[in-house]
């Protein structure tokens, strides 16, 4: 058995078998025999501002970061399933599309050249390190032109026949210019946070709309151009918004759009974050056949604290004892203060700190030692395995195709905690998240 440990003082521990002293507190654990959902994988958002961060390293701290964010050889994050947005993100440079001519409804003018600058070269890095990543992409806002009012923040997507269509092809043409670069992605997420108007690019929809959208417009577009690309309900952010005049409950998203046949039938799964994460469990209740997945991880403030950290890893464990098949963090990387474009600050897995004399280093913050303590071991196509005792609420454990089992663990407390699992005596240090892996 190996074990790993971190702590706000130390990072990524291995720890040695010991006996637990007496101020040990012991608890139970243990495997109940029960089976649950695949494993996907684990990943992050590539964002303009993530790579013009990166750019401030040497070439040799940058590829360091990328090894440690990518590949499956460093003993890294081994990242393998992450997300990118369709047009500006709340962490692009400024506002922008791939088409903003009015009234092009056949999308002649359609172009994604602006992803060249920053988001191209930064997932060419990933995939050079892991052709094998699974990437889903969302649009935060439609072109300006196809909404009301005709901002990339706040407002809807115009529902016009002709606009409905527009907006379809607008999002087909953004898969077919990526696989002409020789990237594929395998998943569309209609619209990112649906229900939350921001002073970023944004657009409410309502579940009607979503059911619309899908079943009469974009499923139908997909199915006759032999698409691929999996169509997902997401990501949604209810059950709670600070859109006033939304009703954001279950019955109103989810469950009202999978009750429609038209949508349903093109729909592979639904993606929550943020709120989202209160409607998961009554969602897969209802609709076991389908996928589900967290699209984005919470933030923070851009102090990267210890405390914040062990909110992170709470985060993790909800979601994955809740059954998705992924968990995709935020920003990978930020400068030091995690400042968006729109003036607000961040947590991010590596910051890059400037240095008297203008040079630059990356540091990797404690929730890139979270994510570290999931995604290092746990490979795709592993099992969740049920478990039962009184520390199952802080612990989730995998079987990996190759026989192997890795048990993430917390001790929210301040004193050791000790258990057997497996047969084996663990102690998990104060205060402190933990990986154990029990080879095959």
């Amino acid at each position: 058995m190996k074990h790993f440990a971190t702590t706000e003082k130390t990072s990524w521990q291995i720890v040695k078998p010991t006996q637990p002293g007496g101020k040990a507190i012991r608890t139970t654990l243990r495997l109940n025999g029960l089976q649950h959902q695949t494993w996907e994988g684990f990943g992050g958002c590539f964002n303009e501002l993530s790579q013009i961060a990166l750019q401030k390293l040497n070439e040799e701290a940058r590829s360091e970061i990328y090894d440690d964010l990518f590949s499956p050889q460093a003993d890294g994050l081994r990242l393998n399933f992450c997300r990118l947005p369709i047009g500006a993100s709340d962490y692009a440079v400024g506002w922008y599309s791939h088409n903003e001519t009015p009234g092009d409804f056949s999308m002649e003018k359609f172009s994604v050249q602006r992803d060249e600058k920053y988001l191209l070269p930064y997932l060419r890095e990933a995939l050079k390190r892991n052709p094998d990543m699974k990437l889903f992409a969302s649009p935060w806002s439609p072109p300006t032109w196809m909404k009301e009012p005709p901002v990339h923040n706040y407002g809807t997507l115009i529902r016009t026949p002709e606009n409905l269509e527009a907006y379809a092809l607008y999002l087909m043409k953004f898969i077919t210019a990526y696989a002409e670069k020789g990237i594929r992605i395998d998943q569309i997420h209609i619209q990112n946070e649906p229900v939350s108007t921001q002073k970023f690019p944004s657009c409410i929809w309502t579940g009607e709309e979503f059911a619309e959208f899908i079943g009469q417009y974009l499923g139908p577009l997909f199915e006759r151009n032999g698409l691929k690309t999996q169509i997902w309900l997401g990501t949604l952010n209810g059950p709670e918004t600070d859109h006033r005049t939304l009703y954001t409950r279950f019955n109103d998203y989810a469950n009202l759009v999978l009750h429609d046949p038209d949508a349903n039938r093109y729909i592979h799964g639904v993606s929550y974050q943020w709120a989202g994460k209160y409607a998961l469990a009554q969602t897969k209740e209802a609709f076991p056949e389908k996928q589900y997945m967290q699209t984005e991880n919470e933030c923070g403030d851009g102090k990267n604290s210890w405390e914040y950290a062990r909110y992170v890893y709470e985060l993790f464990q909800h979601y994955i004892a809740g059954g998705v098949c992924a968990y995709v963090y935020w920003n990978m990387v930020l400068q030091q203060g995690g400042r968006s474009s729109w003036g607000w600050n961040q947590n991010s897995m590596v910051t890059v700190h400037s240095e008297k004399g203008g040079s630059s280093v990356a540091h990797r913050e404690y929730e890139f030692y979270v994510m570290k303590h999931f995604s290092r071991f746990v490979q795709r196509g592993a099992i969740r395995l049920g478990l039962d005792g009184h520390l199952s609420s802080n612990c989730v454990c995998f079987e990996n195709p190759d026989g192997s089992r890795v048990l993430i663990a917390q001790n929210p407390f301040a004193k050791p905690l000790s258990f057997v699992f497996e047969e084996a005596a663990i102690t998990l240090p104060p205060d402190s998240i933990n990986t154990l892996v029990f080879e095959a």
